[in-house]
């Protein structure tokens, strides 16, 4: 396994990216990583590990480049305010574009097989891999929303819209405790989703939290709802990449 930190160059400037490569020549199968709204670190990291162990190519994107190349966050109400500042201004657009230019990328890697890309997306990047399956469908064969937040908006790119576009595989995997996906809103997405005819899996998790996926999360960290995560996203890129 390889690893190497670059700037992917995109219309606004330079995004610093990690790629986890399982190694060898390749062509490798893709998978974009798109973090949530804690930043790209170090738990992060081991998760693209993790993927690349399975044989893919991983590109983790810091989608916060156009404001620091390192977003590290303060203690407190402080540092709550300022992520969440931070994540209100990355709109759905902008991340389209950063999509745009990782699959540019992705085109002249050496040891890429950019004909099979998939997108996973965790809390604030949920909306993110829809957008991106529907803005680039025919580069796109995969996605995955973990715990996706804001799912279900009056605004014209929410996800439930562009699930009724879908033309590929997607699984949602719902904590059944999240203030930002109700039972309610998932219900719309969910019916968004039957429209489209694409095959999909929408998953609830049984007393799981917000964030039930990163061990670092103190109180929302659950080992086998974790887990079964993993093995779902495992079968789905096995099946479409």
């Amino acid at each position: 396994m390889t690893e190497t930190d670059l700037d992917i160059p995109t219309a606004d400037g330079a995004m610093n990216t990690r790629v986890v490569s399982p190694g060898g020549s390749g062509p490798h199968p893709v998978v974009l990583f798109y973090m949530d709204a804690f930043g790209v670190r170090e738990e992060l990291h081991e998760m693209a590990r993790r993927l690349a162990a399975k044989g893919y190519l991983v590109l983790l994107p810091n989608l916060y480049y156009r404001e620091t190349r390192r977003f590290v966050m303060k203690a407190g109400e402080e540092g709550m305010n300022e992520m969440r500042a931070m994540m209100g201004r990355l709109r759905i657009d902008l991340v389209n574009r950063d999509t745009r230019a990782m699959l540019d990328f992705l085109d002249t890697h050496p040891t890429a097989d950019a004909r099979r890309v998939g997108a996973l997306g965790y809390c604030m990047s949920g909306p993110f891999v829809f957008a991106a399956a529907t803005e680039f469908p025919e580069r796109i064969a995969a996605i995955a929303s973990i715990h996706g937040a804001n799912m279900v908006t009056e605004r014209t790119d929410s996800p439930h819209r562009a699930a009724a576009r879908l033309r590929c595989e997607a699984y949602v995997a719902c904590a059944e405790v999240d203030k930002w996906a109700s039972t309610a809103d998932m219900a719309v997405l969910e019916r968004e989703l039957q429209a489209s005819g694409a095959p999909f899996q929408l998953e609830w998790y049984p007393g799981a939290q917000h964030g039930f996926v990163f061990p670092s999360r103190s109180g929302a960290y659950e080992h086998a709802s974790a887990e079964r995560h993993w093995q779902r996203l495992f079968d789905l890129f096995g099946r479409r990449l």
